[in-house]
């Protein structure tokens, strides 16, 4: 590194969707009746941090275990990669009447009561 050069001062552009993907309708095409695929296991540029309760890490890791017992050999990452393509995929498929959208609406209706710690 030359003298007086920071490595603070060099910029890292971060490539992100567009306005047209993040406001897309969710649709009713053939994609959304085949399912939305995970990427799988592959080098992925993207990376967002997620926090869970104990509680979630551990139902988490015994899907996992419970999957590798089956013998599907697979990390958390792939695991949540999975869970968020399937939901994608019922979101995509109709919004009113898919499980996100109805476990949203149940966690913020006021008969649920106050959101688990890290929810909202």
């Amino acid at each position: 590194m030359a003298a007086g050069s920071s490595r603070l001062t060099r910029g890292r552009r971060v490539s992100l969707p567009g306005i047209h993907e993040l406001l897309r309708p969710a649709t009713r095409d053939q994609t959304a009746h085949e399912g939305r695929p995970a990427s799988g296991r592959e080098t992925h540029p993207q990376k967002i941090t997620v926090y869970l309760s104990a509680e979630e890490l551990l139902d988490l890791e015994r899907a996992r275990l419970t999957l590798r017992a089956r013998g599907l050999s697979v990390d958390r990452g792939r695991v949540v990669r999975e869970a968020i393509a399937a939901l994608l995929a019922d979101l995509d498929a109709g919004v009113e009447s898919s499980t996100l959208a109805r476990r949203l609406r149940e966690s913020a209706s006021p008969a649920a009561g106050p959101a688990p710690a890290g929810t909202s």
